[in-house]
């Protein structure tokens, strides 16, 4: 097989461009998915069953469908119904998120049903409100639970990223397809983005592994 350096060589300046995009677009997703999941997987442990079933129907939706419909949707319907337009950008970060929340409200779902009731008990007995014992008592202890789940959603995030590519996102994933559209190479473009895609995953996964052991011996 006659691979082609050279080749990579002259589209790595795009292929860094499109790695800063694919971290800043992961990145940006998990903060929004991860704010979103918390107040829908507490939303979902409530009560009352008419307030938990929106965050239900939410969950069972963005799990339910495949994200490459998601991205589709957002990008041509959702976005152009508040600017009037659609940016590729702006619709795989949304899409992303939202996605991302769904998953990442059952993990806090999980984790924090997965702590002693007795401990919410001796957190009123002291003298504080719900929201005062889940902030202070719960959510601490649960998200020490959370670190290995929420790890696994953010390495699986930064993969999802590449779906960009199919409504023209400047990602990682789309300069290999443009590379491989311009040379008719396969596998130049497509062994140099896996690469990439590895180093990102494998350093984002030490370095959820040194925060877990740092959690546990706290």
């Amino acid at each position: 097989m006659d691979f082609r350096f050279d080749l990579i060589a002259d589209y790595l300046p795009l292929f860094l461009r499109g790695t800063l995009i694919t971290i800043e677009v992961s990145v940006l997703g998990i903060l929004f998915g991860t704010i979103l999941g918390l107040f829908i997987g507490l939303g979902k442990t409530t009560k009352n069953k008419y307030i938990r079933l929106p965050f239900v129907w939410y969950i069972n939706f963005f799990r339910g469908t495949p994200l490459f419909l998601q991205i589709l949707l957002v990008h041509f319907g959702v976005i152009p119904a508040f600017i009037n337009d659609t940016n590729a950008f702006i619709a795989l970060i949304t899409a992303l998120s939202l996605n991302s929340a769904a998953y990442i409200a059952e993990i806090f779902r999980a984790g924090i049903q997965s702590i002693d009731r007795g401990q919410m008990e001796a957190a009123r007995s002291l003298g504080m409100n719900h929201k005062q014992a889940m902030r202070n008592v719960i959510l601490p202890q649960a998200f020490k639970r959370m670190i290995p789940p929420l790890g696994n959603e953010f390495v699986v995030l930064i993969k999802d990223s590449s779906l960009g590519a199919i409504i023209a996102a400047p990602e990682l994933m789309y300069w290999g397809r443009a590379m491989q559209g311009q040379y008719y190479r396969p596998w130049e473009p497509y062994l140099t983005t896996a690469l990439i895609y590895l180093i990102l995953t494998l350093t984002l996964s030490y370095v959820l592994e040194y925060v877990e052991r740092k959690v546990k011996t706290e």
